[in-house]
């Protein structure tokens, strides 16, 4: 028993101290949130700032015009992360439940394409966009993303891993693939789908390079793409920076509070029982 505590004893300092490890970047951001624009620039660096200054979170969201920003960014992910779950769902279907002729090969085309670089279809996909004359639209920051094979290939595996006999009983009681989806598929493989909503919603919010790269205007900017308001000729506001950055990270906080047992069910969840 000595040697069991001893050993979950390790266990949980070395997963106290990754957590705090990774922390550790979100407390600085905060603190330098909090400081002024002179102890923000401070060498050797303020840690604790003499005075709070939470009128940096209000200046911050005036310097710029954060509300136009922030409804762009719920629009393009709300609207991108329902676009890829549709495709996706239909496509990992397809591949684990389906048959048709050029199956096998089809999938394994698609495959291939996880091996690209994303940075190599940045030029293609900006110039395809730009011959359609939809730079500078929403169409240019959502149709590029609606569909993922990294998440078809992850809910065709959890398909899969659904017994056919469930398929076959089904189709025996008279149910269609669309009904079989939908009310049986779907239902069984709902935390590894909530899984990658969470991951798709992440992932577009975050995302800085390619509507950077689609909008020129502030009337489509996405919030990371805000951010460059604080970074000028003149030197970079880091106090304001750090400001703006935590208004940013709240949202995904709160997806991922709310969608944390479904991902960890996800996650935790070996198959079923048949």
């Amino acid at each position: 028993m000595d040697k069991q505590k001893i050993s979950r004893l390790l266990e949980y300092l070395i997963l106290i101290f990754g957590g705090i490890l990774m922390l550790i970047p979100f407390l600085w951001m905060l603190d330098t949130a909090l400081k002024s624009g002179s102890e923000a620039m401070t060498i050797p660096p303020v840690i604790i700032p003499k005075k709070l200054q939470w009128m940096n979170f209000v200046l911050a969201w005036h310097a710029a015009p954060f509300l136009r920003y922030f409804i762009n960014s719920v629009i393009v992910t709300v609207i991108t992360t329902c676009g890829q779950l549709l495709t996706t769902i239909l496509a990992a279907y397809a591949f684990a439940k389906l048959e048709f002729y050029g199956k096998k090969i089809v999938f394994m085309i698609c495959l291939t394409t996880m091996m690209v670089p994303g940075e190599m279809l940045i030029i293609p996909n900006f110039i395809t966009l730009s011959k359609f004359h939809m730079i500078n639209t929403y169409y240019a920051l959502i149709i590029p993303w609606l569909a993922s094979f990294f998440a078809v290939f992850t809910l065709r595996q959890t398909f899969m891993s659904i017994p056919d006999e469930i398929y076959y009983s089904a189709k025996i009681d008279g149910a269609g693939d669309w009904y079989f989806l939908w009310h049986m598929l779907v239902p069984l493989a709902k935390p590894t789908i909530i899984a990658l909503a969470a991951l798709e919603i992440i992932n577009s919010w975050n995302s800085f390079m390619w509507p950077l790269i689609v909008t020129n205007s502030d009337k489509m900017r996405t919030l990371p793409v805000g951010l460059s308001n604080f970074t000028t000729d003149a030197g970079t506001q880091f106090q304001l920076l750090m400001a703006a950055s935590t208004i940013i990270i709240i949202p995904m906080l709160l997806v991922y509070i709310f969608l944390q047992k479904y991902i960890i069910a996800g996650v935790s969840r070996s198959g079923l029982k048949g």
